[in-house]
């Protein structure tokens, strides 16, 4: 498997997953990609993780699409939506079984959840020691066979890589989660492969995402190495919008979801001027565009902390309704 660079245009990804809205801290990690790649020429791919089976909501592309839309920012390629051509990831599957670099295993229900959604902080995996791996052999990979899952025989030793807001990095999934699954009894590649095959097979060259996904960024990298695919990306991994119990923002913490703003009338601008203020772009609270937020924001300046959702923050959203 080869990784496709038509061009060497450096190349992002807005990858959203329609498994609920979008809230404020999903938006602010998707601004800030799409700031830094418009600010700096990048080219921006748009691709819907709708492999979460159950969890998908009605309607809910649809809904991430507009949003996105909605708060100013745009791409340059029609949306992939992962579910419609599986062929990449099961030629990915072959691969991997021939070389003996992955092998079936009986996965439980909560395995199989685990597996499908990107990491989530709070839900960890079970480790999966190397001592109960089976023997390394070739298999052949049968996707339409769903009595077994698979995974991957995880290299020993440390992952090293310099992200662009976390820094030096060393991390080592043999110790932190072991043999990971990447095909479930689903039919289908778990997070950590797809997005891997995805991501080299759309020529992405630059990752901006939150950092609770700084762990999966060594798994992927293995993956990488694994399929042969020579050029690995470059990662940023933001700190994280937290609710006032220090926690990721989520339902516990109200509805922070931009569809709800946006239906009682608080304009797009003042929802990007918020996320300007924790990005290090303003001050203070002021109502900004897309293009204005594009415009200032650098990383450099980025606030090194995860920043906290307030009380306050909601009532100056609130206070610029539109009647």
């Amino acid at each position: 498997m080869q990784s496709a660079r038509p061009t060497t245009r450096p190349t992002t990804r807005l990858a959203p997953s329609p498994t609920g809205a979008l809230h404020l801290g999903n938006a602010r990690s998707f601004l800030i990609c799409w700031a830094m790649a418009r600010a700096s020429g990048w080219r921006i791919i748009l691709r819907i993780e709708d492999l979460d089976g159950p969890r998908i909501k009605p309607g809910a592309i649809e809904s991430c699409i507009n949003t996105l839309s909605w708060l100013g920012m745009d791409w340059d390629d029609a949306p992939l939506i992962q579910s419609t051509d599986l062929t990449p990831y099961i030629d990915a599957m072959h691969l991997l079984a021939s070389r003996a670099l992955t092998y079936p295993s009986e996965l439980s229900r909560t395995q199989i959840e685990l597996a499908a959604s990107a990491p989530q902080e709070g839900a960890h995996d079970q480790h999966f020691p190397s001592s109960l791996r089976p023997p390394l052999i070739p298999h052949e990979f049968d996707p339409a066979n769903t009595s077994v899952g698979w995974r991957f025989a995880t290299s020993s030793g440390p992952v090293t890589f310099t992200d662009l807001c976390a820094g030096h990095q060393s991390i080592d999934p043999a110790q932190t989660i072991g043999d990971f699954v990447i095909w479930t009894k689903r039919a289908q590649p778990a997070y950590q492969l797809a997005v891997v095959v995805d991501d080299a097979r759309q020529g992405i060259t630059h990752i901006i995402r939150g950092n609770d996904l700084l762990d999966s960024a060594a798994r992927q990298l293995l993956l990488y190495r694994a399929l042969h695919l020579t050029s690995e990306p470059t990662y940023c991994h933001l700190p994280l919008v937290r609710g006032s119990d220090g926690k990721r923002l989520a339902k516990r913490h109200g509805d922070t979801r931009i569809d709800t703003y946006r239906a009682l009338g608080v304009p797009a601008e003042a929802i990007i001027g918020l996320i300007a203020l924790w990005s290090g772009v303003l001050p203070h609270r002021q109502s900004l565009s897309a293009a204005e937020f594009s415009s200032g924001f650098n990383i450099s300046t980025l606030p090194p902390s995860d920043i906290t959702f307030t009380a306050e923050d909601h009532a100056w959203l609130l206070s610029n309704i539109r009647k």
